[in-house]
């Protein structure tokens, strides 16, 4: 069986991410919102209380304190709707279960808190879908460009990184195309590694290649070993704005603080580790987010960081990650 290509495994690695970090958030949210429903089910008690604060937080909850049957005072928040509702002083119905120690509104209408759970759900949904059909059109644009009539071009494989970019160390794949009567088009890239070792063995070099593709549309490079070059982004006139490339870049690393021996190596970071950072640096802005959203809430916060690995995850398979 024939390995799949560079791209295709950042491909997959992409859709598995989304999908993976999907099912992951929805099924947390999902079971929250059964427990929560079954929970409810239970309240066959109501009481009323009382509300000793509103306008709570940006959705503006409510602070009730009530008395189950036995007695006992509890002082629970609850989200509503009808905010203009339920003012302090104002009197609320709460359901609770004989027994246990959490109330739940009991008017139908009011259902804030399952809703926020279920809600996310879908909204996580169509995020995921048009990361997954990113890779798809991809595929697609690919698979017909690449049928279309070639046109010989000599090639310079370049690579380059923005100034400004919040992936530190971000590097893209260029091809800086030359058309017989001279006129230069600029592609950017899926990395590959025959790319790399023509970037490696002679860069100043130009080698002939074959383009597919008409106009400004994205462009597939055939090397000349047959390697088809997956593109990314349009055709273009003009050389790329805010990229360095090649040498034209000025190292600022961490590592230029240090005096070392000349016959030194300085390994760079593994592949795989730009994805785990991406991932790491989502799960913790997800979990801050959380903590500062839900009032620290375990079950927003995991939800929350669950989310944010995912998505930071995936726009950084998106962004084509280069060794």
């Amino acid at each position: 069986m024939t390995r799949p290509g560079p791209a295709l495994r950042v491909g997959l690695l992409g859709v598995t991410v989304t999908l993976v970090g999907y099912a992951l958030f929805a099924a947390w949210l999902g079971v929250h919102a059964r427990l929560y429903s079954d929970a409810r089910d239970r309240a066959t008690a109501t009481a009323t209380g009382v509300v000793v604060e509103d306008g709570i937080g940006d959705d503006e909850d409510v602070r009730v304190r009530w008395k189950d049957d036995e007695g006992r005072t509890h002082v629970q928040r609850f989200g509503v709707y009808d905010t203009g509702r339920y003012t302090r002083g104002e009197r609320f119905r709460v359901a609770y279960a004989p027994g246990d120690t959490r109330g739940f509104p009991a008017d139908p209408d009011e259902t804030a808190a399952e809703d926020d759970l279920i809600v996310p759900v879908f909204l996580g949904a169509a995020v995921a879908l048009p990361l997954s059909c990113v890779w798809i059109r991809r595929g697609l644009r690919f698979r017909l460009t690449a049928r279309r009539p070639g046109r010989p071009m000599t090639a310079r494989v370049r690579f380059g990184s923005r100034r400004a970019t919040i992936w530190r160390g971000s590097t893209t794949t260029w091809l800086e195309l030359t058309a017989p009567d001279g006129t230069v088009h600029w592609q950017r890239v899926m990395w590959h590694p025959a790319a790399a070792a023509i970037q490696a063995g002679s860069p100043a070099l130009a080698h002939q290649v074959t383009v597919h593709g008409t106009g400004r549309r994205p462009a597939v490079v055939a090397l000349p070993d047959g390697v088809r070059l997956v593109p990314l982004g349009r055709l273009r006139d003009h050389r790329p704005p805010f990229v360095v490339f090649d040498r034209e870049a000025t190292r600022a690393d961490l590592r230029d603080a240090f005096i070392l021996p000349a016959t030194t190596a300085v390994p760079d970071a593994p592949p795989w580790w730009r994805g785990a950072s991406a991932a790491f640096a989502g799960t913790a802005v997800g979990a801050a987010s959380g903590l500062s959203l839900t009032d620290g809430s375990p079950t927003g916060t995991v939800a929350l960081a669950l989310c944010g690995a995912t998505l930071l995850t995936s726009v950084w398979a998106l962004s084509s990650p280069q060794p």
